[in-house]
């Protein structure tokens, strides 16, 4: 048997990032626990790479102003480029409840900070994204200082860093339990490698998070959706540069990575097969065919579909993180949920579950709103569609 002061559930950005900045505060004896064969396997290896602090709730906005800081020293930190690219971020209204929800996370925005977002009409977004079809288009929304990252050079960074200062990273290894004393409080992490005592657990499971709390007696209410990406053969029919554009209604959104125009648009997910990742053929075409209708110099490119891909999201009731302890299990902390947010926002949420665990509370920000104990007190934050 071994042991560890702190044992990590999951070796994707999250728990990467919560072992960085746990070992970077001085923690000692840290383990990351991951099932798959190495880094990037699993949902932060299919993420599309996007980066945005217009959000509709003040928490969402303040983490995305953490994390951009944090992606701006990322390199001199750790070493390795997270790729951050300000290509922005410009959100489409096509009828006056959508143009609403625009201006209305936009008083949010200003409020909390971000100064530079502004919102746009049709002049403008011609401008910022010409390829886009504006028919039926009323104004829109955008932010200069949004735009692209790499999530395997950020798991990257975190992991290596992480490694320098002695944290300990494991693959091939399932959890198949925890042992409790008589309070409640995990002991030790049971694995198919053997048994690891240890003082506090962080659950990082991504999409298998509530499989992961179960074993403590904790209900989470984390569940898997299947995202998919289509992608067309290189082409330089767009440029790199272009936006992330993004229709409110619907969540068609469109943008350029390494020379091919990734096509994206809500999925429904598989009922009977929710942990399914498999790409939908019939979802390709159908993706495809908007895609040629609202951004119709895509007419004469082509779906190169051994490019597509699919991955799983990691859903919580109200679309925000579930992040500190778990109610009913005191040192099983919980790094969960963030609706397809995770990436973007892994800098910051690592580094405030870092001074919950090392400190007792997060003092960076306050984040009484991703608490676990929101959804039994009926307090869970809005939600507002793409936003």
């Amino acid at each position: 048997m071994t042991g560890a002061s702190v044992a990590v559930v999951g070796g994707g950005v999250m728990g990467a990032s919560v072992a960085y900045h746990l070992a970077l505060r001085g923690a000692r004896d840290v383990v990351v626990l991951d099932r798959s064969a190495g880094p990037g396997l699993g949902s932060t290896g299919a993420a599309t790479g996007g980066f945005r602090a217009q959000f509709a709730t003040p928490i969402n906005v303040r983490l995305s102003l953490l994390a951009r800081e944090k992606l701006r020293r990322f390199r001199e930190e750790t070493g390795v480029d997270p790729g951050y690219a300000t290509a922005g971020y410009l959100w489409l209204a096509c009828d006056e409840a959508d143009r609403d929800t625009l201006a209305w996370a936009h008083r949010i925005q200003q409020a909390e900070g971000l100064v530079e977002a502004v919102l746009v009409g049709t002049d403008e977004i011609r401008r910022l994204s010409p390829a886009a079809r504006l028919d039926g288009v009323l104004g829109g929304a955008y932010c200069p200082t949004d735009g692209f990252i790499r999530p395997r050079e950020i798991l990257k960074g975190y992991l290596a860093a992480a490694e320098r200062m002695g944290v300990r990273v494991e693959w091939g290894v399932e959890i198949t339990g925890f042992a409790r004393d008589a309070g409640g409080r995990i002991t030790d992490v049971e694995t198919s490698t053997g048994r690891i005592a240890a003082d506090a657990v962080v659950n990082a499971a991504g999409a298998w998070a509530a499989a992961v709390a179960a074993h403590a007696g904790v209900e989470l209410p984390v569940q898997p959706l299947r995202r998919q990406a289509a992608a067309t053969t290189v082409t330089d029919l767009l440029p790199e540069n272009t936006p992330m554009t993004i229709f409110t209604g619907d969540g068609f959104h469109f943008r350029v990575r390494d020379g091919r125009v990734l096509l994206l648009q809500p999925s429904p997910g598989v009922p009977d097969r929710p942990f399914d990742a498999s790409v939908d053929p019939d979802w390709i075409d159908a993706v495809a065919a908007v895609a040629r209708e609202r951004v119709p110099v895509l007419r004469r490119a082509s779906i190169d579909r051994s490019a597509c891909w699919a991955g799983l999201y990691e859903m919580s009731p109200d679309k925000h993180a579930i992040v500190g302890p778990a109610v009913g299990c005191e040192n099983l902390f919980l790094i969960n949920g963030s609706s397809g947010h995770g990436v973007m926002h892994a800098p910051a949420l690592g580094h405030l579950l870092a001074e919950v665990i090392l400190d007792g509370d997060a003092s960076t920000l306050d984040i009484a709103a991703l608490s676990h104990s929101r959804f039994a007190e009926g307090r869970p934050n809005p939600v507002s569609g793409s936003l």
